[in-house]
């Protein structure tokens, strides 16, 4: 099984919608940089809801050497920038992002990925969850980024549109 790199936004919206037990129950441990720690925090103290991650038995938090840290991209953040790094420094891994950016880059560098949407429609596949349309419907009011277009392919994926 490869080594499965989470950034800060799935974690967040798994979490806000009670989902987050997801990500163990398809992957076992999570492995998520320093980074996406201190943003997660750092959310906290903005007053919003979060899990903090070193309270949870499955989350391991790695530190990023910066002598493995990618170079600066324009408008990617930290989070994403350590998540592509650990990503590229093991062999066999694959990182949940849902940035755009930070998709096209790790997409560039051969990383193996998918993003909140991926781990729904995995979770459903796997029986897990037995719809995905209200957590869409969840996500929305949590604003959650998503095209028309994304949210339709999702759903009939699901078998749901």
């Amino acid at each position: 099984m490869p080594e499965v790199i989470a950034d800060t936004s799935p974690i967040q919206y798994l979490y806000q919608t009670n989902l987050l037990d997801l990500l163990q129950s398809l992957y076992g441990r999570i492995l998520i940089p320093q980074a996406v720690v201190e943003e997660l925090s750092q959310g906290c103290k903005q007053g919003v809801v979060l899990p903090d991650p070193e309270l949870i038995s499955w989350i391991e938090i790695r530190k990023v050497s910066t002598s493995n840290l990618i170079p600066m991209v324009p408008n990617l953040g930290l989070g994403e920038r350590e998540v592509i790094s650990l990503a590229i420094s093991l062999s066999d891994s694959l990182v949940i992002l849902d940035d755009a950016l930070a998709r096209n880059y790790a997409l560039q560098m051969n990383v193996a990925l998918t993003g909140t949407l991926g781990v729904l429609l995995k979770a459903k596949q796997s029986g897990y969850i037995n719809q995905i349309s209200p957590i869409v419907e969840q996500l929305d009011t949590l604003r959650f980024r998503l095209a028309p277009a994304t949210r339709t392919a999702i759903l009939k994926l699901a078998n749901e549109a």
